[in-house]
C-alpha cells in the first residue's frame, strides 16, 4: 500500500484515459485502494433503483467514479 501524494481539494490534470488533458478538483480520496474521486472526470451512467423509505427516485443517473492516483498529475494544492 502505497502513500496518497493527492489530497482532497487539490486541482489535478488527468494524464491518461478517456478523460486525458481535463482538469478537476479531488472530491475524495482512497488511500487503501489508491484511488480518487474527481469532480466531472470519468462519469458513467449508474441504474438507480426507487426507493420511496429514502425518497429516492429511481431511473439512470450520471456520477463520478474512481480512478487510479498514478493517473492524474497534480495542478495546485488547496
Amino acid at each position: 500500500m502505497a502513500k496518497a501524494f493527492v489530497k482532497k481539494g487539490d486541482t489535478v490534470l488527468v494524464m491518461v484515459g478517456k478523460d486525458k488533458g481535463k482538469t478537476g478538483k479531488v472530491l475524495e480520496v482512497f488511500p487503501k485502494k489508491e484511488k480518487i474521486l474527481v469532480e466531472n472526470i470519468n462519469q458513467m451512467k449508474k441504474n438507480v433503483r426507487p426507493n420511496p423509505q429514502q425518497n429516492v427516485q429511481g431511473g439512470i443517473t450520471e456520477r463520478e467514479f474512481p480512478i487510479h492516483q498514478s493517473n492524474v498529475r497534480v495542478l495546485s494544492r488547496d
